[in-house]
């Protein structure tokens, strides 16, 4: 409507002085042609043009040297993504005001040595200028956010695991962005880590949808056993891969546990209840609760538990010198009522559409921060590996197993949405191509006519993929909408040069002169359509998530 209507009107409105002041042109369709030739011949663009235009088409040689360069570039272009000069990653990293760093002691450790471990991180974040606070949470978990959901960070509330919430400036008083911040001091973190022996992994506020984890492993096999001793060896993979950093995986380490197991045929004897023997211990141990303090400057009452002090329930000694009361009133020793017991604490099963399941966890660090070159890169020694039963592990990318009957192994995290996102964008872009090709058929009455105007699209990846390379940009999601969008202008102007060249061929013009009249006359206006497109574009050039679709558009 704008252009059809408001355009016209506006133009009418704006310029009818000037259009009184103007000569006015010859009639008849010679005198036209002339007149529009002596104009366009005094302007610095067509006389351009057509200075380039017409030796390519009246010359064979540099016709076909022209597409020789054309189809080089191209190709060049290309090898961008398979040199990984352009890197491919569903979204780039965003700028946020914090992150997360997540401790995990060895199973077993106190309380005490997990806060002596994050102490120590957190004494050297205090130290980074762009922090201005932090909050450690240690044996609980740290208000959980929608990636938290997703990573189960609300269920860590053991003893040797922390959150460290890490608060940064603003955007605007800060020159480095958070990812930058991250990437600068992971080195000493891991450092101060391992010289606690501590597993610590860095938690950045994802730009889309969050995942479990950059780079997940999922293990399927037929028994527990299997599956972690398959996921051992991928785990070994991660570890011994370039780029590859925060490897971890859902399986608890092995530690024992102590159970008291109440012999009931003595505590019948004894005129001990078997439950009381219970309640005794869970008391002792965990505590219970008898009442509240109330202390007028607190805001709310303090519980009171009763329990034994932590240097009287530390170990198996002390607590079978407790007394429990019989019937009759007399407390008979806690070590002649129970059988105490070492086993091996049980570990989780993890499953995934009623599957069993082991995650293998990994994030990518380096020149490459894409998980799709580390999948590459460990798809080759994964490949290499031998299953208890001699055959190699079947590796999956894009969907699960149908059956745990036998070894295998899925790719998922952010590569799993990646491959969704560009396969559905690769679906929509064929799908549209299609309905313009119907339509220009329908319009021209002709089926080669289609591809004359769609030929240019492929081309525009000559200016997309240098720039990307050029701004060291990622490749990502954004920028393939870009690309689309990019091709929806390109054959809008294609189709405004064939149809104009076809209205000069029916004035009877010369095949060689329309194409040239055609391009002359619409080179200033794509020009200038081009030039609004790039002026629309660099206001979001800088942003970390729309970079990539303001490149594609601008170049």
């Amino acid at each position: 409507l704008i252009a059809f209507i408001v355009t016209p009107w506006a133009a009418v409105r704006l310029l009818r002085g000037e259009l009184q002041h103007r000569p006015v042109a010859p009639t008849g369709p010679h005198s036209q042609r002339h007149t529009e030739h002596h104009e366009r011949s005094d302007d610095w663009t067509t006389r351009l043009y057509r200075r380039v235009m017409t030796p390519m088409l009246q010359k064979a040689a540099v016709r076909w040297t022209f597409l020789g360069g054309v189809s080089i570039l191209l190709l060049v272009s290309m090898v961008l993504i398979l040199l990984k000069v352009v890197t491919v990653k569903m979204l780039p990293f965003d700028n946020k005001n914090e992150f997360q760093i997540i401790v995990d002691m060895p199973a077993g450790t106190t309380l005490e040595q997990t806060a002596a471990a994050t102490r120590a991180l957190a004494d050297y974040v205090a130290q980074v200028p762009e922090v201005t606070d932090y909050q450690a949470y240690i044996g609980t978990a740290s208000p959980f956010n929608f990636n938290g959901l997703v990573r189960h960070y609300f269920m860590r509330s053991q003893p040797y695991q922390a959150d460290l919430q890490v608060n940064l400036l603003g955007k605007k008083e800060r020159k480095a962005q958070s990812h930058d911040i991250v990437r600068r001091i992971r080195p000493d973190i891991e450092r101060i880590a391992r010289a606690h022996g501590v597993r610590v992994k860095i938690a950045e506020v994802p730009p889309g949808p969050p995942v479990l984890q950059t780079l997940v492993a999922e293990v399927y096999g037929p028994s527990f056993e299997v599956r972690e001793q398959v996921a051992r060896q991928v785990k070994r993979v991660f570890e011994t891969t370039e780029g590859v950093t925060d490897v971890d995986w859902y399986m608890e380490d092995e530690y024992p546990t102590v159970q008291f197991v109440v012999d009931k045929e003595k505590a019948i004897l004894a005129g001990v209840d078997p439950e009381a023997v219970n309640r005794t211990v869970s008391m002792m141990l965990a505590g219970a609760p008898v009442g509240l303090a109330h202390d007028e400057s607190a805001r709310e009452d303090v519980p009171i538990r009763l329990r034994l002090p932590r240097g009287e329930r530390s170990g198996t000694g002390e607590l079978e010198q407790l007394r429990v009361q019989s019937r009759t009133g007399r407390l008979v020793p806690l070590k002649e009522l129970v059988q105490v017991r070492t086993i091996r604490a049980e570990r989780s099963i993890y499953h995934k559409n009623l599957m069993p399941v082991v995650y293998v966890l990994g994030d990518v660090v380096g020149r490459q921060e894409s998980p799709v070159y580390a999948i590459l890169a460990m798809n080759k020694k994964l490949g290499e590996m031998r299953m208890p039963d001699g055959a190699h592990l079947d590796i999956l990318s894009t969907h699960l197993p149908t059956t745990t009957d036998r070894v295998a192994m899925k790719w998922d995290g952010e590569w799993h949405i990646s491959y969704e996102v560009f396969r559905d964008l690769g679906i929509a872009f064929a799908a549209v191509l299609v309905l313009i090709y119907i339509l220009v058929v329908a319009w021209f009455q002709s089926f080669k006519t289609p591809f004359i105007i769609m030929a240019p699209i492929p081309l525009t990846l000559i200016g997309i993929l240098p720039a990307h390379a050029l701004l060291g940009a990622f490749f990502t999601a954004t920028s393939m909408i870009g690309f689309i969008a990019g091709a929806g202008i390109i054959v809008r102007n294609s189709i405004i040069l064939v149809d104009f060249i076809e209205l000069r061929l029916r004035q009877g013009m010369p095949l060689e002169q329309a194409v040239i009249d055609a391009g002359a006359t619409r080179f200033r206006p794509m020009l200038l359509t081009a030039a609004a497109v790039i002026v629309g574009s660099a206001v979001i050039l800088f942003d970390p998530i729309f970079q990539g679709l303001a490149v594609s558009l601008m170049a």
